[in-house]
């Protein structure tokens, strides 16, 4: 199933877009690094499986992703820029009372935009650790070396499957490069701000951003659900949007 974009402005002037599936009660869902709301929540079926579950399915394209654009201006790069833009989203929508998700760098941009004083309802955080959301600079310099490694990097190299899907997803390079950048730490002290209903949804191979049950514990009203599957494998599982469906209706 494909959904065509729709689009608005950031406060900069970026053209953004998002896709929309379902009625009801809104869910706002961020996807991961280098991917797009269509292969993350789309394509597998997971945004499907919650808007029949009675909810309005809000899928932005990250900044530098998808169908939204990527400016090559530094200027468009400020720290937290990803959450300025959800908080954006959120206005142009008009959402008052809504839940909250994300995978990968869509949950650490969920818990920065929390921290920051956004407040859903519920919130969702797949693929993310401890460490993922406290230690972002080790994570960074792996994408870092990603993107300087894209002409060069042979097979068996540690960046040539992230080399591989930025390809196919045909990232920009320099725009992803300024956009690694805006990206900040969440200290654990930050995470009491966290005090809404949590689902930590992870593969149960999946230790990319740490541990999932380190970061449940020190949640105040966290859950965790394990489901199959490695960090890249574990969102194309049908236990995803089961998991997802569950918390939501609870």
């Amino acid at each position: 199933m494909s959904i065509e974009p729709r689009f608005f402005e950031a406060r900069d002037g970026v053209r953004l877009a998002w896709r929309e599936m379902g009625e009801g009660r809104p869910v706002v869902l961020l996807h991961g690094l280098f991917s797009n709301a269509e292969v993350n929540w789309i394509k597998f079926g997971t945004a499907a499986r919650i808007a029949e579950a009675g909810f309005r399915v809000v899928m932005p394209d990250l900044r530098v992703h998808g169908s939204s654009d990527a400016p090559h201006e530094p200027e468009h790069y400020p720290p937290d820029v990803l959450v300025h833009d959800l908080e954006d989203l959120i206005a142009h929508l008009g959402l008052s009372d809504f839940d909250l998700g994300g995978f990968s760098l869509g949950a650490r941009t969920s818990t920065r935009a929390v921290v920051a004083g956004i407040k859903p309802r519920k919130l969702i955080l797949g693929g993310m650790g401890l460490a993922g959301l406290a230690g972002w600079s080790q994570r960074g310099q792996f994408f870092r070396r990603v993107i300087a490694d894209y002409e060069t990097a042979k097979r068996g190299d540690d960046t040539w499957m992230s080399i591989q899907f930025m390809k196919t997803m045909k990232i920009d390079r320099v725009a992803a490069r300024l956009l690694l950048d805006s990206f900040t730490d969440t200290t654990p002290d930050m995470l009491a701000a966290l005090a809404m209903p949590t689902l930590l949804v992870c593969g149960d191979q999946d230790q990319d951003n740490g541990s999932a049950e380190e970061l449940a514990a020190v949640l105040p009203d966290a859950q965790l659900g394990i489901i199959p599957g490695t960090h890249m494998s574990s969102v194309t599982q049908p236990e995803m949007g089961a998991a997802m469906v569950a918390f939501l209706m609870a």
